[in-house]
């Protein structure tokens, strides 16, 4: 708790912030003080500020990602629903947590603890998916009413977003391309959709500036990529976060459920208002966008790196890789917050007089990283930031799901980043799979012809793929 308070002081007296009138930071507690959060920060202070700002954002936004929010802080949500959009309840939430529709959890650490803060979680710690409309008091476990999801891992996320933000910048400058072509030639013109190698289908455009979306693939209508959550439905780390604050903590950021939007600082009438400041969600990007990406065990005895070098070739063989990429490259290392594609109710840099920048390139683990022969860096994800349906009529395990998400069909998942795989057990979107082996074979659908290759393997080869995926680690897991 002490931590936040002089991360804030440090980020609101330092003399890089003359520039602008600096208030004075707010007294310091009481050490037996119960509240988490200190005084608001400043975006725009913080933009000025150099790296010493930057990191001392970075550090806040540790403390506030493993802190345990109070009812004094603005925990709970007792008028307001787990949705997306501002929702209000028809009654008050008797509970102050629930297992379904939440809040559900103090620290965002008590999803994300395993094997380290930011990782992912056992199955105990599952969190239920609803958009929370038609239904802001189910108290079912039952598929019919919400969607039960295991944590994803976040290290490597800063990286995510940045290819995510580039892909969805390409396939924009297509779309454009196809409807100038179809002006100028008087007739339709069909491209494709393509970016960083990953096929998202085609686009058909129109000399009337209509554009058919028929064709395209595992991308939503508007072609921005949306690389968060099992389904992949978030843009950004910051739209993830607003969410997930309001979802599992009742903590609501005032950039979503603050007066602008909903007419009221205490949206969800728990008596604090203003809960979380834009300058704080910052905090939390940051520190989400600068964690370390997984890596790879290097202290291998010589029978398993023997395996594993010939698990790999076979992962490629048998076409694991044309989903699961081993890297995608990257052109720019300059992580900007407010990000340039987030929607209504999440903080957009038009809203800012400059976005927060964070360049990458000092980050120690970002060096370590290969580049191209372009320069680019090649970020090893072993992903595609694309969806596909991976499940079918004959094997359904893996599309467990009966409500759709933001639109998206039951079936159909993205792709799963699987770097730091061999940390992150249990698998499946339940978290309810216990061995890699099972979770490769409850692929279908899309998946089914690389299933039934991996199914007609030798065994030892089996054993070879598994060998290979068990090298994929979370640095700080690897004993």
């Amino acid at each position: 708790m002490r931590r936040l308070v002089l991360a804030a002081a440090v980020l609101l007296a330092a003399p890089a912030f003359a520039a602008e009138p600096v208030p004075e930071p707010a007294p310091e507690p009481a050490p037996w003080d119960e509240r988490v959060l200190g005084a608001p920060l400043s975006l725009d202070a913080v933009a000025a500020g150099g790296t010493a700002a930057i990191d001392a954002l970075i550090a806040r936004g540790e403390a506030l990602f493993r802190a345990k929010f109070t009812v004094l802080d603005g925990a709970g949500r007792p008028m307001a629903t787990q949705a997306i959009v501002p929702t209000r309840r028809k009654r008050p939430l008797e509970q102050p947590f629930s297992r379904t529709h939440g809040p559900d959890a103090n620290a965002c650490s008590g999803c994300h603890n395993d094997p380290v803060v930011g990782a992912a979680g056992e199955f105990v710690a599952n969190v239920f998916v609803s958009e929370g409309f038609e239904s802001a008091d189910f108290d079912s476990l039952d598929p019919q009413f919400s969607n039960e999801r295991n944590s994803n891992i976040l290290q490597g996320s800063g990286l995510v977003e940045l290819l995510a933000r580039e892909m969805t910048r390409d396939l924009h400058e297509i779309r454009a391309i196809a409807l100038r072509k179809a002006r100028e030639a008087g007739t339709e013109a069909r491209l494709p959709l393509q970016s960083k190698g990953v096929s998202f289908g085609t686009i058909t455009a129109f000399p009337d500036g209509m554009v058919d979306t028929t064709g395209f693939d595992g991308v939503d209508t508007d072609l921005v990529i949306r690389p968060f959550s099992q389904k992949g439905v978030f843009t950004s780390l910051r739209q993830f976060t607003i969410n997930a604050l309001n979802v599992h903590h009742g903590m609501q950021a005032t950039e979503r459920f603050g007066a602008r939007w909903t007419g009221t600082a205490d949206f969800d009438e728990d008596g604090v208002a203003d809960e979380v400041s834009p300058g704080d969600i910052s905090a939390m990007v940051a520190w989400q966008a600068t964690l370390a990406v997984p890596t790879r065990r290097t202290d291998l005895s010589p029978v398993w790196a023997k395996a594993a070098a010939r698990g790999e070739q076979v992962f490629a063989d048998v076409g694991c890789a044309e989903c699961h990429r081993p890297a995608l490259p990257l052109d720019s290392l300059v992580f900007t917050d407010p990000g340039p594609f987030d929607a209504a109710g999440t903080l957009k840099q038009a809203d800012v007089d400059a976005p927060i920048a964070i360049d990458f390139a000092r980050l120690a683990f970002v060096e370590t990283l290969p580049r191209d022969d372009k320069g680019r860096v090649l970020v090893p994800l072993f992903g595609d930031l694309k969806r596909h349906v991976i499940a079918d009529q004959r094997n359904e395990r893996l599309g467990n799901e009966l409500m759709e998400q933001r639109f998206v069909p039951r079936d159909a998942f993205i792709t799963a980043e699987l770097w730091g795989i061999a940390s992150s057990a249990p698998y499946g979107h339940r978290g309810d799979i216990t061995t890699l082996d099972e979770v490769i074979r409850a692929h279908a659908g899309a998946a089914t012809e690389t299933t039934t290759a991996y199914k007609a393997l030798p065994e030892a080869d089996r054993q070879a793929v598994i060998a290979f995926l068990k090298t994929l680690v979370i640095e700080e897991a690897l004993d």
